[in-house]
């Protein structure tokens, strides 16, 4: 029995190195791959599938390749950013939900995220292969706006991610809003289905003065603040039933009154 403790033994040890290191990219990718392959160990232990925990390290290699490159287009860029309630995003699947001013608003907060996550984007991005493919392999949808039979299939298809323990994101307003700084375009409820159907708790996700590192002097990139916060989690069972009733109108006030208050801070 001494190969299984040390089985067991061999996974605590990489989680112990990925947690304190934070290093899971490659070196947990490649020394799963060896231990699944290997012949001296069986296919599982203890109704773990090594199968799987070489899919989790793939996934996780690949969202830290991506938020690598993300955070260094953040630097390269000059974006200095305020982050408040970081703590507020429980250890579970979540719906990310926020407002939508720039391209920015999906480096931002990705870029942070700790959990395996799939954005919800608009289906044109399918134009671009090489970025396309990235994203279905981090559980990227893509939304058709302008069919609701398949627009339907998309949050369907999120309300299973997140059944298997993936955390979504979705800009609910549906898409990006040039109106004035402070301004919201109106929430669509089907987005929020997503928590509704799932009962996984919403994070809102409030964001200030993206626009300003790109949109406002487009083809110009400038240095920029801006503030990001998470509010604190919003389970939709709790609420009253008329707050349920209008649930995209009081996740979008809650994140309307937060870049309100955030405004002072830039």
């Amino acid at each position: 029995m001494n190969w299984r403790k040390n089985c067991w033994n061999y996974l605590i040890y990489m989680e112990d190195i990925r947690k304190d290191l934070r290093y899971d990219t490659f070196y947990i990718g490649f020394h799963n791959r060896y231990f699944i392959f290997s012949p001296i160990y069986p296919r599982s232990y203890c109704g773990m599938d090594y199968w799987e925990i070489y899919r989790k390290a793939k996934d996780y290699s690949s969202l830290r390749i991506v938020q690598g490159a993300f955070k260094l287009i953040l630097w390269i860029t000059g974006v200095k950013v305020t982050v408040i309630g970081e703590e507020n995003i429980p250890d579970e699947p979540v719906l990310f939900i926020g407002n939508h001013r720039s391209f920015f608003d999906i480096l931002l907060p990705y870029s942070r995220c700790k959990r395996l996550t799939g954005y919800v984007a608009k289906k044109e991005m399918l134009k671009f292969p090489l970025l396309r493919d990235w994203m279905k392999n981090l559980y990227c949808l893509f939304l058709d706006r302008e069919n609701a039979k398949e627009g339907l299939k998309t949050i369907l298809t999120a309300i299973d991610y997140v059944k298997q323990g993936i955390s979504i994101c979705i800009f609910p307003e549906g898409t990006r809003n040039k109106g004035e700084e402070l301004s919201m375009l109106p929430f669509k409820d089907g987005a929020l289905k997503i928590a509704t159907k799932t009962g996984c708790p919403v994070i809102p996700i409030s964001m200030n003065n993206t626009s300003e590192i790109f949109e406002n002097h487009f083809p110009k990139i400038r240095k920029t603040h801006v503030v990001l916060e998470y509010g604190k989690p919003i389970d939709y069972k709790s609420l009253d039933r008329e707050d349920q009733k209008h649930f995209g109108a009081y996740c979008q006030n809650i994140i309307q009154e937060t870049i309100k208050k955030n405004a002072a801070l830039l």
